[in-house]
């Protein structure tokens, strides 16, 4: 079920303030069904501007460290494995003058999807998933400076430990999650998980790497030392996006069938709460100051605000059509 009416803006007054006092930030929606990056005013709880990425739709969504800038690749009019246009462009928009401002062409269709900011280099890495790699880009100069070989078809979605030295890709329907070495920029292992995998995401520590298995109602969980599937987390209905609060305690998962954010007890590795949310949710997005969880719910073009004090849903913010990847910007 649909917590709260469509067309309502429910925001608690202590949740809205939070993002001003910790020092503000916006945050930004991929909406897959217009092909608009949204910019959100989490403070005010309203969407504040978008902007046409002017070719094939983008899925996800990064930005720069400073929060001036948002890297949006242009995946395909499709989903994961499906035929159609294959993307090839990376729209750079500037956050302050609302447009585009740069753009990074492969020269041909690569469907780059996914793009992580490496934590200690500042490079740009994008899953270019029709090349089975991850690419590297210069932000500076906006140049592919090279590439990792992930050994699979389908790498979807990319994580990067917080050292930087690590890389890991949910390769969809391969069923598996790659393990790359940045620095040497090689193939580390391929780790077997199901049939058919969704979405990763690693544990602040780096000791775990969890994807949602799409055959199980289940979270795979890999050890990183060993790079061997050490043990599964059940969960009540198909997961799809993950992350971890920053204090290492809780994992949230996204559950699209059952309208629901599943809370998963890092400790113990089970879920212990299960919270309801608008229809769809598709990727979820931790503030940092670990106060507020933001959720993309695809179906009802909302993100909900889940404030984790209280663990409920504070307010819904509309967006864009079929809205999907999430990123903060901070304050510049």
């Amino acid at each position: 079920m649909n917590p709260l009416p469509r067309a309502a803006v429910v925001w608690l007054a202590a949740v809205a303030a939070g993002a001003t006092a910790r020092g503000g930030g916006q945050l930004l929606v991929a909406n897959k069904g217009d092909h608009t990056l949204s910019i959100i005013d989490p403070a005010a709880g309203r969407q504040v501007a978008t902007v046409d990425e002017q070719g094939v739709t983008g899925h996800e969504v990064a930005a720069s460290p400073d929060g001036r800038l948002a890297y949006v690749p242009l995946y395909s009019n499709v989903g994961v494995g499906q035929k159609g246009t294959d993307g090839q462009l990376v729209r750079v928009i500037d956050l302050a003058r609302r447009r585009i401002v740069g753009t990074v062409d492969f020269g041909r269709g690569v469907r780059p999807h996914r793009p992580v900011i490496g934590p200690r280099d500042g490079l740009l890495y994008v899953t270019t998933e029709l090349d089975q790699s991850i690419s590297i880009i210069d932000p500076q100069t906006l140049k592919i400076v090279g590439a990792v070989p992930t050994g699979a078809p389908e790498s979807h979605m990319f994580v990067i430990s917080s050292d930087g030295r690590r890389g890991y890709t949910a390769n969809v329907r391969s069923g598996s999650v790659s393990v790359l070495d940045l620095a040497a920029r090689t193939l580390v292992a391929v780790v077997r998980v199901a049939p058919q995998v969704q979405r990763i995401a690693l544990s602040t520590d780096d000791r775990w790497a969890f994807t949602a298995d799409q055959t199980a109602l289940r979270l795979a969980v890999i050890d990183t030392a060993s790079h061997t599937v050490h043990h599964s987390i059940p969960l009540p209905g198909l997961a799809f996006g993950t992350a971890p609060t920053p204090d290492g305690r809780w994992l949230l998962a996204c559950l699209p069938a059952l309208n629901e954010v599943a809370v998963v007890d890092l400790t113990t590795q089970h879920v212990v709460r299960r919270i309801p949310v608008p229809a769809a949710p598709q990727e979820v997005l931790v503030r940092p100051d670990g106060a507020v969880a933001y959720v993309s719910c695809a179906a009802a073009n909302q993100v909900a605000a889940i404030d984790l004090a209280a663990w409920r849903v504070a307010g819904v913010i509309p967006v864009g059509p079929a809205d999907d990847g999430l990123a903060w910007a901070p304050a510049p």
